[in-house]
């Protein structure tokens, strides 16, 4: 599949040249490439063009290896994000919930970020919503989509789940137990109903996309937070991750 396609497709879908986009990915979904991961990456960019800035998650795998964010691989969000902060040119935010980005605000975006609210306004989803940015999920489904966890924090949901990451501080490893705005994230897929002509939908190679400005997706959120705070959660008893959130409401 030649990479001047997928550029099509992501320009006919509505990325905005020049603008902020945060990418979701899965590769298998896409397509074969024959230049792999990097040439959708390759795409990507250029349907951003020079001024425009790619964001992608980069958060480890190891909760109990101290972070580096120059070697701890990120295989659990995909190959194309494990692949994007390896690239030069690319900067890596320092936490074990960590986003990578390449283009001229992405200095900004990777800035430090709290430890123990992973997705709030000072995290790189977040600042990509102060920036009226986009969101891309390709060959996935609002599951994957870490914007909906910045509506939770704006919303003040008191559902967590028991998290712990280790971070290096002073050369010493430190481990951080904390509580985490997350659960099982399938009913986010409501937000496919709720966003309605806000959100685009195509193909970008052989992958389903949708793509929706992350104030849209959040301010959608808010208002279905504001009228019942466990509208994402499964009802009790039928999930234990959400039974788990559930249970820290007070």
């Amino acid at each position: 599949m030649p990479c001047a396609r997928l550029e099509q497709n992501l320009a006919e879908l509505g990325v905005e040249a020049g603008g902020v986009l945060l990418v979701h990915a899965s590769f298998s979904s896409v397509g074969p490439l024959v230049g792999g991961p990097p040439w959708l990456i390759g795409a990507l960019l250029a349907a951003l063009g020079k001024d425009g800035t790619l964001v992608m998650p980069s958060m480890a795998d190891d909760d109990d290896t101290p972070f580096d964010r120059a070697q701890s691989r990120c295989r659990a969000v995909g190959i194309v994000a494990d692949t994007f902060w390896r690239m030069p040119g690319v900067l890596r935010s320092d936490s074990p919930h960590a986003f990578a980005a390449f283009g001229p605000l992405a200095e900004r975006i990777t800035e430090p970020h709290p430890v123990d609210i992973p997705h709030g306004l000072h995290s790189p989803p977040g600042r990509v919503y102060e920036l009226d940015g986009q969101v891309l999920l390709l060959g996935v489904g609002h599951d994957a989509d870490t914007t909906v966890h910045v509506a939770e924090n704006l919303a003040g949901v008191r559902y967590r789940q028991p998290k712990h990451a280790t971070v290096l501080e002073n050369g010493q490893a430190k481990r951080y137990e904390y509580g985490e705005t997350d659960h099982c994230c399938e009913n986010f897929a409501l937000l496919d109903a709720w966003l309605g002509d806000s959100q685009r939908r195509g193909k970008v190679g052989n992958a389903a996309a949708r793509l929706a400005r992350s104030r849209d997706i959040v301010a959608t959120a808010l208002t279905h937070l504001r009228e019942n705070e466990t509208v994402f959660l499964h009802a009790p008893g039928s999930c234990r991750e959400c039974d788990v959130a559930r249970a820290a409401i007070p």
